[in-house]
């Protein structure tokens, strides 16, 4: 009797919730002003120096690293 393997489905594989367990939570930083600077923080080894605003949001994420820049609260954003 040979034997053979399940395989998942490709709806689970390829699935948010998949992704999700398989890569980390992009980091959140709580700022007080809606203009910030992303530089990937790993000195040599981030990627170029990015300004955001956020504008009517109260977030804004980097095009890069996918950090998560909030506005904390109570902060006017100024």
């Amino acid at each position: 009797m040979a034997r053979t393997r399940e395989k998942a489905p490709a709806e689970k594989v390829n699935s948010p919730v998949a992704a999700r367990a398989a890569f980390p939570a992009p980091e959140v930083i709580e700022v007080t002003s809606k203009r910030v600077m992303c530089d990937g923080g790993g000195g040599a080894l981030g990627h170029p120096r990015v300004w955001y605003d956020m504008g009517d949001d109260d977030f804004v994420e980097c095009g890069y690293c996918d950090r998560r820049f909030v506005l904390k609260a109570g902060s006017d954003g100024h």
